[in-house]
């Protein structure tokens, strides 16, 4: 039996039948990653030798008879924008490749409580700015159905890394669409939780008012169980909702009567591949056939939230990128001109620094990769003076105008369906080069964020290429249980999460 092909619910199973070990679902993980890897860098660190000590310990604790969680001895991959006490967290950015965090994520807190087994940290777009995984310092990361395509981004690694069997579920996090949208383009299922579900205490920010940690994992069932786990009201996170959080398991029902699927007509545009179009169609006929009631809805200002979005987004990031200076922590250029000459290494004259500022501005453009610096001077300009009410001021309004589309939506349906990216993977280096071509990839994920609602991204077909196509879907404010019922729905009545790529 292949272990690291099951999913965490199946492996629980095993686990408390004793039919399996956490040691050897996790060192047959480690052996894939080892052999396989190579081909597609989901990873910027592993942490095996601590990952094989913790399932020892649960399994120890199965051998005296004692209860684990669903998840206890499960091994999970971790985006690297998310904080592990003692375990290197790089953003996937030079500027923190020396960076060891004194404290944990508040769901890496939760992790370890239910001793769960934390394999790495994945591969990512620099400070989760890019829609590809090619704005890595630490190199491109692949998609596992074609290695000469990108696996989406900025969370491609744990993506990747959970269609490839690397991880049995892992976790990502989602600003404009970056949970979603490498979930469609490696084919699993990545949920984006209501902004305020799960505590963003540890998630390095990257635009505060958009981002939210959310999971990718091989199918609903696990989704539902990993929800379960992480989501909940945290002290430590201003953001974070007081709500009750209910059993996300208990909504798995094959049951699609009496749901009204709304259709927003603004999302079937010009642009969106034929073949995308045809697997969405296709979808919505499903539904149809499940008795699901199809209604059309409007968003008419889904034009405007691509060109908010890279208002808002750049100009938080603008402020939060600040911190990073080279004084307090990580990368500080090399160039050590304030120090005396006998101190120096290399040409002096080569390595002078003629400021504190001058150390800020070589310690910035050094650390920073191309897409960062460009949202950085974005932000910063939208936030100048004389520019602030004319650009971020208005791009806020039209942000309001787009919740409140949403919400006059969902008076007449309970789930909308999107297509999640208006193409298939593309290939590594197509767009790279074309930032507003890049941006467009994440227009029908874009404006979820802006309104702070729950959507998952689900396969639903596959290119003539190969290549896995996802369908999106939104619900209302904290609302993921009807999200995962439909979800769950569909998925039951279809076979396209059962397929998986060959490397």
């Amino acid at each position: 039996m292949e272990l690291y092909k099951l999913t965490a619910h199946e492996l629980n199973n095993l686990l408390v039948e004793k039919k399996a070990s956490s040691f050897e679902i996790t060192t047959s993980i480690y052996e894939r990653i080892e052999k396989l890897n190579k081909k597609i860098n989901s990873y910027i660190t592993l942490t095996k030798e601590l990952a094989l000590q913790k399932a020892e310990k649960v399994d120890k604790k199965i051998s005296k008879g004692e209860k684990i969680s669903s998840i206890s001895g499960i091994p999970i991959a971790i985006k690297d924008v998310i904080s592990t006490r003692d375990i290197r967290t790089t953003c996937g950015s030079k500027i923190l490749s020396n960076y060891i965090p004194i404290y944990d994520a508040t769901v890496i807190e939760k992790f370890k409580k239910e001793d769960v087994i934390i394999l790495g940290k994945t591969n990512m777009d620099e400070f989760a700015m890019g829609s590809s995984t090619e704005n890595s310092a630490y190199g491109v990361c692949r998609n596992p159905w074609n290695t000469s395509t990108i696996p989406g981004g900025s969370s491609g690694g744990s993506a990747a890394c959970v269609a490839a069997d690397f991880a049995i579920m892992s976790l990502g996090s989602d600003t404009g669409g970056s949970i979603r949208q490498p979930a469609s383009m490696c084919g699993v299922v990545g949920l984006k939780p209501t902004y305020g579900r799960v505590s963003r205490y540890g998630l390095v920010a990257f635009a505060s008012s958009l981002d939210q940690i959310g999971t990718f994992t091989k199918d609903i069932e696990d989704c539902a169980i990993l929800l379960n786990m992480i989501a909940g009201h945290d002290p430590m996170d201003s953001t974070s909702v007081v709500k009750e959080v209910p059993n996300y398991t208990q909504y798995l029902k094959n049951d699609a009567q009496k749901v009204k699927v709304g259709i927003p007509k603004e999302y079937f545009v010009k642009g969106t591949d034929k073949e995308v179009e045809k697997a969405i169609l296709n979808s919505i006929e499903t539904f149809k056939k499940l008795g699901a009631e199809i209604v059309e809805v409007s968003l008419p200002h889904t034009e405007y939230a691509v060109a908010a979005y890279y208002i808002i987004a750049p100009a938080e990031a603008s402020s939060n990128l600040a911190r990073y200076d080279g004084v307090h922590y990580g990368f500080r250029t090399e160039n050590r001109g304030h120090l005396p000459a006998s101190q120096q290494a290399g040409k002096t004259e080569d390595r002078k620094i003629s400021s504190i500022v001058d150390m800020y501005e070589k310690t910035r453009d050094e650390g920073f990769g191309e897409e960062v610096k460009r949202r950085i001077m974005l932000g910063t300009y939208a936030l100048s003076s004389g520019y602030y009410e004319a650009y971020y001021l208005k791009a806020l309004k039209v942000r309001t105008l787009i919740k409140n589309d949403f919400d006059k939506a969902f008076k007449k349906c309970d789930v909308i369906v999107t297509p999640v990216s208006p193409t298939p993977a593309f290939k590594i280096g197509e767009k790279i080069s074309d930032p507003l071509q890049m941006y467009l990839s994440d227009i029908f994920t874009i404006p979820v964020n802006l309104a702070g609602l729950p959507a998952i991204s689900i396969p639903c077909g596959f290119s003539k290429g190969g290549l896995p196509i996802g369908l999106q879907i939104i619900g209302k404010p904290f609302d993921e249980g009807q999200i995962l019922r439909t979800a769950y729905t569909f998925e039951q009545n279809t076979e396209y999460h059962n397929k998986k790529p060959k490397i």
